[in-house]
């Protein structure tokens, strides 16, 4: 299967700039959507990176588009009520007509991310536990049966209407490079999510990830491989490195050498920028998923014309 190539929206890069008008993001998911990406994208967070509600703005972008898959990359399941989360993604789904995933993961162990489960009244060293008994909740929910439910949310003869467009609930593409992760995705999940810096660790680790779907019988060739990279396309490469930098010590408040170690990051001439998403698509990899560092509408008909050696069109 060819690999598709989708479109992170700058959702966090617009409220930085002092920005926030959502019709110009939303016109950049239609625009994605002419040039022929598979999907467009959104990320989360309360506090810590201020940014447009996703499932809000993906639903404005799910009424003004009619092909592209709509996800998020990543969601932060365990900040959310899992009934009222179970509610919003089932009729979001519908608003959509099945075209929802749900990246989901648990956050980086940082100040400002434990801050905000703090206000949200969430536990952080608790937040894989919640997220997955929050999880399996509203997959129980999205059944359309009654749902007896004795845990952290407890639910009793519980009836969620509407249920999602797509039968037994939007995928879930679960994140991490760790091996617990890896576990978790393998066998609880439709999809793996990955933002690693080094294509010789994402093989190997997309390699532990099909073993453990072989040793619980589940169909590799039926599982997501997803890696989100941020590029900045331009012939001169020092100048593009710069711009990832700059881009990166902004939006996450850290070094940008400490941030290259964790993230999948490009910056030079369009033949390189090929070159290098061809690697994780020859390795195995479904779906890329794409952030610009600065100038998407510019950045966006570039890709669009490398996009036929990654996708075969």
């Amino acid at each position: 299967m060819a690999t598709q190539i989708g479109y992170l929206l700058p959702t966090r890069e617009r409220v930085m700039e002092g920005r926030p008008e959502a019709a110009p993001l939303l016109d950049l998911a239609v625009r994605a959507e002419k040039l022929g990406f598979q999907s467009v994208w959104v990320g989360d967070s309360l506090l810590a990176r201020p940014r447009h509600d996703p499932l809000t703005l993906l639903a404005a972008a799910a009424a003004r588009t009619k092909r592209v898959t709509l996800g998020t990359a990543v969601f932060l399941p365990a900040l959310r009520n899992p009934v009222v989360l179970a509610h919003q993604l089932a009729t979001l789904d519908q608003i959509s007509e099945g075209r929802l995933v749900l990246g989901a993961g648990i956050a980086s162990d940082v100040p400002n991310i434990r801050a905000e489960f703090a206000a949200a009244g969430v536990p952080f060293e608790g937040r894989v536990g919640c997220m997955m008994e929050g999880l399996r909740l509203a997959r129980a929910l999205w059944t359309g049966q009654p749902v007896d439910w004795q845990g952290r949310w407890p639910v009793k003869d519980g009836v969620l209407g509407p249920t999602p467009y797509r039968a037994g609930g939007p995928p879930i593409w679960m994140a991490g490079s760790v091996r617990p992760a890896l576990e978790r995705a393998a066998r609880h999940f439709d999809g793996w999510f990955a933002n690693e810096a080094d294509l010789a660790r994402w093989s190997r680790q997309w390699a532990e990830v099909k073993e453990i779907l072989r040793e619980t019988g589940r169909d590799a060739t039926r599982f997501v491989a997803a890696i989100y990279v941020t590029l900045a396309i331009d012939e001169d490469g020092t100048r593009a490195n710069r711009r990832i930098d700059a881009f990166l010590e902004k939006y996450y408040g850290q070094p940008a050498a400490v941030m290259r170690k964790r993230q999948a990051c490009y910056g030079g001439a369009a033949a390189g920028a090929a070159e290098y998403l061809a690697g994780f698509a020859a390795a195995g990899a479904s779906h890329i998923i794409v952030r610009f560092a600065g100038e998407p509408e510019q950045q966006l008909e570039i890709l669009t014309g490398l996009r036929a050696q990654l996708t075969g069109e």
